[in-house]
């Protein structure tokens, strides 16, 4: 089995990965006569520049090319609704394994389904597909489905597979690797964990079990092999190799063709200047916790777009996973910064809410969160060694100590006002420009740019945080 996971692009990033070479590795392995199968567990639909216009239909004509064989839900695949989903889904040549989402209706959304048994050479594969159920699901779609806990869905159709006579159990997962490990210990016959959600290349056992991440954006591609030992104990044999992507491997024709003809589609509109950056803007995962030149960049830009007294956004909301150098901001930048078509939002709340949102944002640090704030107009202080909800001091809003009592005006996209990344203090608030009136994240920032011409966010101690 080769896995892959959390691939946001058909092109390479950086020069590494890239689906086009993914699919000559495919094809090398199965020149040899023995079964290869091609899976990804999760997130793929978006978030990208390319998904901000096409919705995930590059990524499904690319895996086509590319000869997926079994894909799993990703919290990213709900990212455009279900209709879109379906269409994707409609589109697909692979087949999508998904054992613990249904329908609003409580019906397995098709053509998808909740387990494969597969014949593979001399093993006959059992595969079910689980995925995360947190609230990194955005909010605006989750209510048009149905999610079934993972522990519930593995032990519907575990016992299936087993009566099925399978001689591998394959978990195809998009859960965190705290919920795998919970997976595993809980139920040892699964043999293989092929898992998503987290960004870099993970490998352990737990129990029985063999859990793997490939990392993102196919830089790697994780292979494990199986086999039956020797008679009489005939015992699974699992050997497992991570193999880096890059340019030693050529592409593959077919599917590089298809992801240039989507990058070509593009069209010269992305590549627009709407202005400079004189300082670099940090997208790296360094943004979950701690203040950062690009989170007060966004920060500014939501404030200013609603004119509200105060603005907080999620770190995790804006992506790329890289240093931007300093020089033209062009939309295709912006594009890839904030891809997951968020929308500028205006709440009215009090002071005390405001506080609590503030103590939501740091309640996991020291570890990293998508939840993590990125301010505009507030300062604070924050105490790591105090109980979470009890670490954030000296509250500061536009340079006044803040009210509890007082009603502030707080800008923020429509996926936090919903409850996303754990939020749930803002729903139920005041609205005052709400999802259908407010414009794109990703337009605010343009506007916000090409306003000033020029840009030089910077750290500024917005946050002060004590490790």
């Amino acid at each position: 089995m080769l896995q892959i996971n959390d691939v946001y692009s058909t092109v390479p990033i950086d020069g590494v990965g890239g689906l086009a070479r993914v699919a000559t590795l495919k094809q090398q392995l199965s020149a040899n006569g023995h079964p290869v199968l091609l899976v990804l567990a999760g997130d793929f639909l978006s978030p990208s520049v390319a998904s901000s216009v096409f919705k995930g239909e590059q990524m499904i004509a690319t895996l086509n090319a590319a000869g997926l064989d079994y894909a799993t839900f990703g919290n990213h695949e709900f990212d455009f609704g279900i209709d879109v989903l379906k269409q994707r889904m409609a589109e697909s040549k692979f087949t999508w394994v998904v054992s613990n989402v249904l329908d609003a209706n409580g019906t397995q959304i098709a053509p998808s389904v909740p387990y494969v048994v597969r014949q593979a050479g001399t093993l006959k594969v059992g595969i079910i597909g689980l995925c995360i159920t947190s609230s990194t699901i955005a909010p605006a779609w989750k209510s048009q489905f149905r999610f079934v806990s993972a522990a519930e869905a593995a032990a519907k159709y575990l016992p299936v597979l087993k009566r099925a006579g399978v001689d591998v159990i394959v978990a195809l997962t998009h859960l965190t690797f705290k919920e795998d490990r919970q997976l595993a210990a809980k139920f040892p016959e699964i043999d293989v964990t092929i898992g998503g959600h987290e960004h870099y290349p993970i490998t352990a056992v737990e129990s029985h079990t063999v859990i793997s991440k490939a990392g993102s954006d196919a830089r790697f591609v994780a292979r494990i092999d199986l086999l039956r030992g020797a008679a009489p104990r005939r015992a699974l044999e699992r050997f497992f190799e991570l193999m880096p992507i890059t340019s030693a491997l050529a592409d593959d024709p077919a599917t590089a063709a298809v992801a240039d003809s989507f990058e070509k589609r593009l069209g010269t509109e992305l590549d627009k200047v709407v202005g400079t950056t004189t300082t670099p803007l940090d997208a790296t995962d360094q943004r979950l916790v701690g203040e950062g030149a690009l989170g007060n960049l966004i920060a500014d830009a939501l404030r200013e777009n609603v004119n509200a007294d105060v603005a907080l956004s999620n770190a995790g909301g804006a992506r790329g996973s890289r240093v931007y150098p300093a020089g033209p901001v062009t939309r295709r930048l912006l594009l890839s910064i904030h891809p997951f078509g968020n929308v500028a939002c205006e709440v009215a709340v009090s002071g005390r809410v405001l506080l609590d949102a503030l103590n939501h944002g740091v309640s996991q640090l020291p570890g990293g969160a998508g939840q993590f704030p990125q301010l505009s107009g507030v300062t604070m202080k924050v105490n790591v060694a105090a109980p979470a909800g009890r670490r954030v001091s000296d509250v500061r809003v536009n340079g006044q100590p803040i009210d509890l009592m007082k009603t502030y005006t707080v800008a923020l996209p429509d996926y936090v006002m919903s409850g996303g990344d754990g939020y749930a203090m803002f729903q139920g608030q005041k609205v005052l420009v709400d999802a259908q009136s407010g414009d794109l994240m990703v337009l605010a920032l343009e506007k916000y740019i090409a306003k000033r011409g020029t840009v030089s966010p910077s750290i500024e101690g917005r946050i002060v945080i004590a490790r």
